[in-house]
């Protein structure tokens, strides 16, 4: 590829000298012979400093947002929004050819994802999914390091959809990926808002910040669904401009409403009406938010012309999606469920669902991550002491904080709520006595870990997966 086709469409200052590339990237350590380095200020680093390293390797061409005096560079108002384009550029802009579906929002996003992925699937279409869990073409799992990944693959994964025939390609669009530009031209035929609470704070500062991050991805789409019962959703549909369709289990104006909502341990049955059309639908997840994610991804695949019957077809038939309210089979009288929810307001969202379908204890266990916003861990226990009947306090991903002190600031939100606790720090220890523990009618919720497989200690990332170490449990119980 030329230098001039990489940098198309894209705002440039001083001269460019038109030469073939062979490849980009904004890693130093990767560059190349005859590569493109762009310059990125990052939290931590900035490229703008591994410049003149990058030209020793054998780079072509700098990319840079400043003067810095050296040979090749090319300057740039914005260098995050610049690699994005180039990005698309060097991969022929895959995302022309994709109908793109984009989900946001604190919690559901990669649930109403994966509902969306089964139910065009359902529909005799090829789907691409990327996501916080895995990415996927067609039938082809693709590992994921991030929610929304670095421009490059992102582009990268477009045009591998494309080349295996994928028609749409149904995507987790974080606030990270928006604010940073990560996204670069990508517009979407489908924008769907789940929902916003207390979350990445360590990142946006305030709340204002994160919301707005998220709005970004409505000014970049024909049609909009969006969760009428969240605040954040109705200032979202109140400034929305691009037809929305709003779905509710409370506003009777909603679109797409649910209603005589039936919960059950595994499962939730509710009855819907979309455009005075009403029907039924079993869901194999328990919960008001599994009701909420079922009508997201309604909504959306009614926005792109699926028929209805087509969407509560594929609906009844999904199993569930893993790390998101999973239940792991137990072949005992109690439940235990494995769920992502590691911020007050997600862990309020699941244990509030669940109260209604136990019929023995509600019992949570959780933790906080550590290198992360510090404020949220009381709120967390706080939320954890307002509906379990029981809470085992352990650890989360503790990175290079010490576990114990992590506890620390969790517990004056558990204390003195007249809960009864046990604290357990090792994360393995306190699954094998929740189940030993376990009474007949007990649900267990392993809040935190969701679909992660691994425990990050220190800089180590360990394996560590919850359904394997029940198993264990169960076995030890015998």
């Amino acid at each position: 590829m030329k230098l001039s086709e990489l940098l198309a469409n894209i705002e440039t200052s001083g001269p460019i000298e038109d030469r073939e590339i062979r490849n980009m990237t904004c890693d130093s350590r990767q560059v190349g012979q005859g590569d493109v380095f762009v310059c990125i200020a990052g939290g931590t680093a900035d490229g703008h400093d591994f410049a003149r390293k990058a030209l020793e390797q054998g780079a072509a061409a700098v990319v840079c947002q400043r003067d810095l005096g050296i040979p090749g560079q090319i300057l740039t108002p914005d260098t995050r929004k610049a690699y994005s384009r180039m990005a698309a550029n060097f991969y022929g802009n895959p995302s022309k050819k994709l109908r793109l579906i984009g989900v946001t929002g604190t919690k559901g996003k990669s649930t109403v994802a994966t509902l969306i992925k089964a139910v065009l699937m359902a529909a005799g279409k090829k789907v691409g999914l990327i996501g916080t869990i895995q990415n996927e073409i067609g039938d082809k799992i693709i590992p994921a390091d991030k929610t929304t990944p670095d421009a490059l693959e992102l582009e990268s994964l477009y045009a591998d959809m494309v080349k295996e025939g994928c028609e749409y390609c149904v995507m987790e669009v974080s606030s990270h990926a928006l604010d940073q530009n990560r996204i670069g031209d990508s517009h979407y035929e489908v924008a769907v808002f789940t929902n916003l609470s207390h979350e990445h704070l360590d990142y946006h500062k305030t709340m204002e910040n994160y919301f707005e991050a998220k709005a970004k991805l409505f000014s970049i789409c024909d049609t909009a669904v969006i969760n009428a019962d969240d605040p954040y959703g109705q200032r979202l549909l109140s400034q929305c401009a691009c037809p929305a369709l709003a779905f509710s289990m409370k506003e009777g104006r909603a679109g797409l409403r649910a209603f005589d909502v039936q919960h059950h341990p595994d499962s939730v049955d509710f009855r819907f009406c979309y455009e005075g059309v009403e029907g039924k639908l079993k869901f194999a997840m328990p919960g008001d938010f599994s009701v909420r994610n079922a009508l997201a991804a309604m909504g959306a695949c009614l926005q792109l012309g699926v028929c209805l019957d087509t969407i509560t077809g594929a609906l009844r038939t999904v199993a569930g999606v893993r790390g998101r309210n999973e239940i792991i089979p137990t072949g005992r009288d109690f439940t235990v469920i494995c769920d992502y929810a590691h911020s007050p307001d997600s862990i309020e969202n699941i244990l509030s669902s669940l109260k209604e379908t136990v019929h023995g204890r509600l019992v949570a266990l959780f933790g906080c991550g550590g290198d992360r916003d510090r404020t949220k861990r009381p709120l967390m226990g706080a939320a954890a002491a307002a509906y379990a009947d029981f809470v085992y306090v352990t650890s989360d991903n503790p990175r290079t904080e010490d576990p114990e002190a992590i506890i620390q600031e969790i517990l004056p939100g558990v204390e003195g709520r007249g809960v009864p606790y046990a604290v357990i720090p090792d994360r393995r220890e306190a699954i094998f006595q929740a189940i030993r523990d376990a009474k007949p009618g007990d649900t267990i919720v392993l809040c935190g870990k969701g679909h992660e497989d691994y425990q990050v200690i220190g800089h180590e990332k360990r394996h560590f997966d919850e359904r394997e170490i029940v198993a264990e449990a169960l076995a030890a119980l015998n």
